[in-house]
């Protein structure tokens, strides 16, 4: 689909007041995306695993306004309490969106929104947020307009909350979804998230991560600034070719089921992606002393006893271990025995792949 097919067709009615309460998870970039163009537009395709407990839930309360109006008017809620510094980030997402969607003029909006996990610590808290937000604006579309297919809802989501997040693209649907333009997949599109366009091996289906929660802070750098950081990047252009060659690799071990490769492909993406912050100007180091503590752990582990047990980083400290469904028991006893005391306050979250967003 191309942009022109995502604008609204003119509306002439007006719903009533309501609302809709929508869960859309975070996801976990196996081959990340670190650079962006334009408005979202990614450097390099993507690819992530969809997540299963971690998420945002947000109801999006709507009243119709006396006439349309070019400001969208709304109050935004964080765990019950008004959050005016969400506001800014909210305001640019509707200015963005609006050409797409022009009926959220005729109404003002509550956003009440929390998450189920720590905000703003490496984990993909505005994928989640701006996927909910994005899914409880088409709800009321697909209210609007009824005749919308199940298809087309989710890649103007996936659109829309490409807009306030790019990653956010990745949090619609699942098991395995790819974003960004990629020359072996025909179907990839930089403008929304797809289903990962191969078949996939029943194992990672059933994959778990769990996340260590090594430090549950505000992160040094925004992933924003991250982001443009790569635009005179020494190393842009290489590294943009790498996550190419990576996916091209991956899409084929995710079919084959050949989990060392598996490993390999996507602890050096996590590294790579450190890498690449490490050696911006400015430079920014965002693991902590106990992130490289777990990774030691983990390649020992793995050496001794075999385990497929791997990591991957998101933009900041915490670390995602990834391992196979029938090695659960396992790994969890190492996890507990070994990782737990390099976590703040013991904490850590049990997650799997998971299916998307959810109406609640």
């Amino acid at each position: 689909m191309v942009e022109k097919e995502f604008i609204s067709a003119s509306i002439k009615h007006t719903l009533e007041a309501g609302k809709f309460t929508w869960q859309a998870p975070s996801n976990i970039a196996l081959v990340k995306y670190w650079g962006k163009e334009d408005i979202q537009i990614p450097k390099n395709a993507s690819i992530s695993f969809t997540l299963d407990h971690c998420a945002t839930t947000t109801t999006f309360s709507f009243t119709p306004r006396d006439q349309a109006q070019n400001e969208i008017e709304f109050d935004i809620y964080f765990e019950g309490k008004k959050a005016e510094n969400f506001k800014p980030k909210i305001s640019t997402f509707f200015d963005r969106i609006v050409e797409y969607v022009p009926f959220i003029r005729n109404y003002s909006y509550t956003i009440d929104t929390s998450n189920s996990f720590p905000h703003s610590s490496g984990i993909a808290s505005s994928a989640s947020g701006m996927a909910a937000l994005a899914l409880g604006i088409m709800s009321i579309e697909r209210k609007l307009n009824p005749g919308l297919t199940d298809d087309y809802f989710n890649k103007k989501a996936s659109f829309l909350a490409r807009l306030g997040s790019g990653s956010a693209s990745r949090s619609i649907e699942g098991k395995l979804i790819m974003w960004g333009e990629h020359p072996r997949f025909i179907d990839s599109s930089d403008l929304y998230g797809i289903k990962a366009p191969i078949e996939v091996a029943p194992l990672f289906n059933t994959y778990h991560d769990c996340i260590l929660l090594v430090d549950k802070g505000q992160k040094q750098v925004s992933s924003s600034v991250g982001h443009g950081l790569m635009h005179d990047h020494p190393f842009a252009a290489s590294r943009f070719r790498q996550a190419e060659e990576h996916l091209t690799r991956l899409a084929k071990v995710l079919s084959t089921g050949d989990v060392e490769q598996f490993i390999q492909i996507v602890e050096s993406e996590a590294l790579s992606l450190h890498a690449m912050m490490m050696s911006s100007q400015p430079y920014f180091i965002l693991m902590r002393p106990h992130t490289l503590e777990v990774i030691q752990k983990i390649w020992q582990f793995r050496k001794d006893t075999g385990s497929s047990v791997c990591f991957t980083l998101d933009a900041g400290a915490n670390v995602h271990v990834l391992f196979p469904d029938n090695e659960q028991e396992q790994v969890y006893e190492f996890i507990k025995n070994e990782l737990v005391g390099y976590c703040e306050n013991g904490q850590y979250i049990r997650d799997k792949v998971g299916n998307g967003a959810k109406m609640r």
